[in-house]
């Protein structure tokens, strides 16, 4: 479903972000990209959503290899994807309802299946009676339940989420780390990308851990390899 093979990423000033990264990552996976701030993981991420192309090496999403997508046509592929982000990204001036509501309008959704949609969503996220205030009424939690509600309205096939809970206290990231369980549990995809290894000691998916633009550690590879 998703395959890094080779992928170097050099920037521009010659800082080499990433190093020969082979990773593969199956429909329905959780897998927690971890790191010290600097890894290498945010710029794996933009790869993901071609926010950045590789310096040499494919990267392919679905059948799809995203290096090659064209810039017009980036914005249909990044609609298989839901992307959940530390600092929510969400309109101020648009209530809960609107802010979910225009990540459907843009991609052309019928009109008379948003209204019952977005609600469906607000009421599987848990902040359906907020669905009238505006952000700066809520708490960072239910902001970041804002976020993830727009990030599966449109019913993508895998959930990036970038230090979704960087912001939040650890009661509101546990409640955050289920909300994202109950969505995989549909056989969607996560990436969460964290620096908080306290996260894992709640919950037991794959581990990918990058350091220095290199993945030295990947729980599912190491269980092969040890023979479990």
């Amino acid at each position: 479903m998703i395959k890094f093979t080779n992928v170097d990423k050099i920037y521009g000033d010659g800082n080499k972000s990433l190093d020969n990264i082979n990773l593969g990552i199956k429909q329905g996976e959780f897998v927690f990209l971890v790191g010290h701030s600097g890894a290498g993981k945010s710029t794996l991420l933009k790869l993901l959503t071609r926010e950045e192309k590789v310096s040499s090496g494919r990267v392919s999403v679905l059948g799809e290899e995203v290096t090659k997508i064209k810039i017009n046509k980036i914005h249909n592929y990044r609609r298989k994807l839901g992307v959940v982000f530390q600092d929510f990204k969400l309109l101020q001036d648009k209530t809960v309802f609107e802010n979910v509501e225009l990540a459907m309008r843009v991609v052309g959704a019928p009109p008379k299946t948003i209204k019952p949609r977005v609600m469906e969503v607000l009421h599987k996220v848990g902040i359906a009676d907020k669905h009238g205030r505006y952000p700066s009424e809520l708490s960072g939690g239910e902001c970041q339940r804002v976020g993830i509600a727009r990030a599966i309205v449109n019913k993508p096939s895998i959930i990036i989420a970038d230090e979704c809970t960087g912001n939040l206290d650890i009661d509101n990231s546990v409640g955050i780390l289920n909300l994202l369980k109950e969505i995989n549990k549909e056989n969607v995809t996560v990436i969460m990308a964290t620096h908080d290894t306290e996260i894992l000691k709640l919950f037991s998916p794959r581990v990918v851990e990058v350091k220095n633009g290199k993945i030295i550690r990947d729980t599912k590879r190491d269980a092969y390899e040890d023979g479990v």
